[in-house]
């Protein structure tokens, strides 16, 4: 299994997430978040700060093996302005999975994503 986190302009995220959906890819989490970069905006500064942040969208999403460079070509393709700062794409391998509920590990979620890759 592996996860793909990838960070994207907020004003890219609906056709990103709308395209992943359109390809069969569900689940996938969605963050609004604010983090500092080489290329962040100028907007209103923060308690008389100079601004140093940049407003985002984190994406996450957990997937099989095999899936991982379609997801990863879909948001380039939708998430791509061709301007500084559209980004990043992080991925790496999922590990272990863990129930909240029970506290257990889930070693079928595993084995289930393992068996289809």
């Amino acid at each position: 299994m592996r996860e793909i986190k990838a960070f994207i302009r907020r004003n890219m995220a609906d056709e990103v997430v709308m395209a992943l959906r359109n390809a069969g890819f569900m689940s996938v989490s969605i963050a609004h978040i604010e983090g500092t970069g080489k290329f962040t905006t100028t907007d209103a500064p923060i308690f008389n700060l100079p601004p140093i942040y940049n407003k985002m969208t984190k994406l996450e999403i957990v997937c099989k093996k095999e899936d991982m460079q379609h997801i990863v070509e879909i948001i380039h393709k939708y998430g791509n302005t061709g301007e500084k700062g559209d980004g990043m794409i992080y991925v790496s391998e999922v590990l272990r999975v863990f129930k909240i509920r029970t506290g257990l590990e889930s070693l079928e979620d595993i084995e289930r994503n393992e068996k289809e890759s």
